[in-house]
């Protein structure tokens, strides 16, 4: 296991070192420019969307609502990397590190945008949903089968086997240290409440993910902020910490500066998802009138992750000290910090929202692997096997030690995001095309509703006809 753990490690070094940061950020940096700084401009925008009435319920549609598709995308996002992520990003790479958590979320927030955009764009009509995401475009869109079949194994792997298993390694870590519980016990419960719901199909996923993520998310936010209100002198120190960290000379002479810029963007990368081709899958089976609406609303759940969480959770561990050296792992060092600040009970609070956030997490995860599954081809002794296997990996997870389950993952995720990169380059004039179609409806005061024929190249557009849209232009 050592040995294994090693190689994955300098492969890691060599990907997220020569490779991946320079992508993300290049890619992301070209997309803000290009869509004329849209998760900046339309911030107003995508509330409005994610609010509307029609975003609500998808009550008599196919598919989930807009609100659930944001919910089922949270699930996957909010979870063990704002807690456990943003600790091991800080412990690593020092404060600094959440300015490069911040930077990569700010930036890509745009191609979370294009991702989701061109995920509505192409998604496919079934009888009582829809199905779309990377593998989807990527073969519809790219004309590239073979991708998109590289795609969906990789995705499936990636959120449905690995990443569950570092949601389960987090949640057996924090009960382990606060309660005491035996990891098996842990696994046993983690096993059977999985099962419960995945049989239940997408529909039970939406409907038990957009009630637990918004309550868990204001509790939690909401004891964050009072910390940080009642150690508000201290902000000013943490921010100047923060930006001192993240380039300051003695970081760069002591390597610092290099580790804070990779453990920044590897936990921002695993934390928020911009960009790494997961929350397309969800972004497609919303019920929407116009591709751009759902763009937008994903757009705003990278902010909400990272921005927001991930900073409240980087504060209160910069406030609290203790992280340099310390022999804690991942959420045990947010779950020392809480108790730092408001005693012995926090410890027991993030346990409780940590198994919430990493359980709700499970389920968004499942269901990336289940619809890449139904892309490669509808077999339900696959999807069987498939959910056996995320059961199988939920335990693994729980009993395995910290460090190679993060491995995998950081190996996993760079990967499955090097793909979906590729192919969203290639197809950013479809979404930028698509962008300007509502920039021009909405002008016009109107609420846009989108046609295909408003495109140059509708090869591969299956739905998007005048015929199929479900919502009328006002």
């Amino acid at each position: 296991m050592e040995l294994l753990e090693k190689m994955i490690g300098e492969v890691n070094d060599v990907l997220w070192t020569y490779v991946l940061i320079a992508v993300l950020l290049g890619l992301g940096l070209f997309f803000t420019i290009k869509t004329g700084f849209v998760q900046f401009r339309y911030l107003p925008e995508m509330f409005r969307v994610l609010v509307d009435k029609r975003t609500i319920s998808a009550s008599g549609k196919k598919g989930t609502s807009a609100f659930q598709a944001f919910a089922i995308s949270a699930a996957s996002r909010v979870g063990t990397g704002n807690l456990a992520g943003v600790a091991t990003a800080v412990a690593a790479g020092g404060p600094g590190a959440l300015f490069w958590m911040w930077l990569i979320a700010l930036l890509g927030s745009a191609s979370g945008f294009v991702e989701s955009t061109l995920a509505q764009v192409y998604k496919v009509p079934e009888k009582n949903q829809y199905r779309g995401g990377p593998a989807y475009y990527m073969e519809k869109g790219l004309n590239k089968r073979w991708l998109a079949i590289i795609f969906a194994v990789t995705i499936t792997f990636t959120y449905g086997l690995v990443f569950n298993s570092v949601q389960s390694n987090t949640i057996s870590l924090a009960f382990a240290g606060e309660f005491d519980i035996n990891k098996n016990i842990i696994a046993f419960i983690l096993v059977i409440l999985t099962a419960v719901v995945i049989f239940g199909g997408l529909k039970s996923i939406a409907n038990v993910t957009q009630y637990i993520i918004p309550i868990v998310a204001i509790l939690y936010i909401g004891v964050a902020l009072y910390v940080l209100i009642v150690n508000i002198e201290q902000i000013p120190d943490m921010l100047s910490l923060i930006f001192a960290n993240a380039f300051g000379i003695q970081q760069v002479a002591g390597g610092g500066f290099a580790a804070a810029i990779m453990m920044g963007i590897k936990r921002g990368l695993f934390s928020n998802e911009a960009g790494m081709g997961s929350a397309p899958n969800a972004a497609a089976t919303a019920e929407v009138s116009h591709p751009a609406k759902q763009g937008l609303i994903q757009a705003l759940g990278v902010f909400f992750d990272t921005i927001l969480i991930c900073s409240a959770t980087g504060f209160i561990l910069i406030s609290a000290g203790g992280y340099e050296g310390s022999k804690s792992d991942g959420i045990q060092l947010t779950q020392d910090a809480f108790s730092y600040h408001i005693g012995d009970w926090a410890g027991i609070f993030i346990a409780v929202a940590i198994f919430l956030f990493a359980y709700s997490s499970i389920l968004g995860n499942y269901y990336y692997g289940e619809n890449n599954i139904g892309f490669i081809k509808e077999s339900k002794i696959a999807l069987f096997i498939y959910r056996l296997a995320v059961l199988a990996m939920v335990v693994f997870g729980a009993v395995a030690s910290f460090d190679i389950v993060w491995s995998l993952a950081d190996l996993t995720m760079a990967i499955m995001a090097l793909i979906n990169l590729y192919a969203i380059a290639k197809l950013f004039k479809v979404a930028n095309k698509v962008l300007q179609d509502y920039r021009e409806q909405r002008k016009a005061g109107k609420d846009p509703v989108f046609y295909r024929d408003s495109l140059d190249n509708q090869e591969g557009i299956e739905f998007w006809g005048r015929d199929q849209t479900t919502e009328k232009e006002s």
